[in-house]
């Protein structure tokens, strides 16, 4: 008996997932679609992978959007669980990925435990993903003093509010926790709290993905390898879809 009431809820569940369409329900198994945005070649390339990121950083902003620089960080916590969230890209040059948490977070709480991490920037509307491992770092306090003192007011105050991934018993309690802190800092200069700043992914692995037809997407890695003058260079592969 058992097994035939956990058979009829397997099945149950199974017929339940479905989704709405104009012309009633499909199957979630018959959702799919064409990728028509075009393709990747390696003539087109560049030799470092950084140069291509920003290109396509700038046509997901120039697409319209809504949020161009958002992406998926996962981390590895102690026990061995897997974890993502969505955080905002801040900064981007030739040593990596900042973005900016409190310290005291899961994520930064992840990252004391095992310091690599990876990235998935979705860009679903143009037909693209860029996926980024490698080892992540704390920015210098200067540039978590410089980024924290051009985010808006309210940014600010928000970061001496809020104990980031604590529980807490209601939204009432999170606004009455703003209100003090709006109180505390009222007419005064907000600065940086201690238990909040930037972290910086130092990538050794790029994935660039593009969608193609019958599913004959084009997939680039960058592979950053030491040379033989004792600094990392990048190699480039085409990966089967």
């Amino acid at each position: 008996m058992q097994y035939r009431k956990r058979d009829l809820l397997r099945n149950t569940f199974a017929i339940s997932i479905t989704i709405a369409t104009s012309g009633g329900y499909m199957e979630l198994k018959d959702f799919r679609r064409q990728y028509t945005k075009g393709g990747l070649r390696r003539g087109a390339l560049p030799e470092q992978p950084m140069a291509l990121f920003e290109q396509w950083q700038a046509d997901a902003t120039a697409a319209g959007l809504a949020d161009p620089t958002g992406c998926v960080v996962a981390t590895v916590h102690p026990g061995g669980m897997v974890r993502q969230r969505f955080v905002l890209l801040k900064g981007v040059d030739e040593r990596g990925f900042v973005f900016y948490t409190n310290y005291k977070s899961d994520k930064a709480v992840a990252l004391s435990h095992c310091d690599e991490a990876s990235m998935l920037f979705p860009w679903n509307e143009l037909d693209r993903q860029v996926s980024i491992s490698g080892v992540v770092r704390k920015v210098s306090e200067e540039e978590s003093d410089q980024y924290f003192a051009a985010r808006p007011r309210a940014s600010q105050l928000a970061a001496w509010t809020s104990q980031q991934s604590q529980p807490i018993e209601s939204r009432d309690a999170l606004e009455q926790q703003f209100h003090a802190t709006v109180a505390r800092f009222e007419g005064d200069h907000v600065a940086r709290p201690p238990h909040w700043g930037g972290f910086r992914l130092e990538p050794t692995r790029i994935e660039f993905w593009q969608g193609g037809s019958d599913r004959l997407h084009d997939r680039f890695v960058y592979v950053s390898e030491p040379s033989e003058q004792g600094s990392d260079q990048w190699r480039l592969s085409r990966l089967q879809p």
